[in-house]
């Protein structure tokens, strides 16, 4: 069943004055982009009519419909003749803000799950020590989990818990879909965190548990998530198969120039 599209757009930007050619046509589509990324348009909402857009951003319809044209190619949005824009399942997770994997598949119009097949106590490395903010050689619970998009493994999460929410992760069932929820129900929150990206070759664990072939291409994704209260909460390491989720990060400020040398 298709959404009804939201009456006006929220949030706390108005427009002030026209803006026209290119920077107006950026501004538009980061905001956009960043809303649909976010989920403030779920799948299958229907985008506000061009004239409201180019009304609340102040913007020319052109401007409008080269920054629609522009989420269109990133694959957020569709075009369907006589009723308007709409937002598609996509791939793509942001960074301007914490969500989990299940909060960012349920946006998507996707359906998550996991399944916990190991779990064990064992010493800290000293990673996971300085991680965590504990002792090397203090006893950590760590867990090898598949998750799921609509019954398909899409990626391998390994997690080590620090040893003051451990009391509530060994109790979490094998099929738990969310520990980000299960750590809320419980009172805590997960507020911030360092992500940090590459591409892996599969382990012998990982080809079997992901069914592609060792040594396969995958995207790590390590993860240092952090409490309200400041506080470690989970060391983690992501491990996703290939066309399952892209990261978006933006930068800002002036490039600098390059320096040359003296007499130059």
């Amino acid at each position: 069943m298709q959404q009804e599209p939201p009456e006006r757009l929220e949030g706390d930007r108005s427009p002030s004055k026209r803006t026209t050619g290119t920077a107006g046509d950026r501004d538009t589509f980061d905001d956009l982009r960043s809303r649909i990324v976010a989920g403030d348009y779920p799948v299958g909402t229907r985008l506000p009519s061009e004239l409201e857009l180019a009304a609340h951003y102040g913007v020319s319809r052109t401007s409008v419909r080269t920054a629609l044209a522009l989420l269109s190619r990133r694959g957020l949005i569709e075009s369907r003749p006589g009723t308007g824009w709409f937002v598609q399942p996509g791939q793509t997770q942001g960074f301007d803000r914490m969500r989990s994997f299940t909060q960012w598949a349920t946006s998507r119009g996707r359906s998550p799950g996991g399944m916990i097949f190991s779990r064990r106590w064992r010493r800290a490395t000293a990673r996971e020590a300085r991680m965590l903010d504990i002792g090397t050689g203090v006893e950590v619970l760590h867990f090898t989990r598949i998750r799921t998009l609509d019954g398909r493994p899409v990626m391998v999460e390994r997690s080590t818990w620090a040893p003051w929410v451990t009391g509530l992760i060994e109790t979490l069932p094998d099929d738990v879909v969310s520990t980000t929820r299960a750590l809320a129900d419980g009172g805590i929150a997960v507020a911030f965190g360092n992500h940090r990206i590459e591409a892996v070759a599969a382990s012998s664990e990982d080809a079997r548990l992901l069914r592609v072939r060792r040594s396969s291409p995958l995207l790590q994704v390590q993860r240092e998530t952090f409490g309200s209260n400041g506080r470690p909460i989970e060391f983690g390491e992501d491990r996703y198969v290939p066309h399952t989720i892209a990261f978006e990060a933006q930068a800002a400020g002036v490039a600098e120039q390059p320096r040359t040398a003296p007499g130059l």
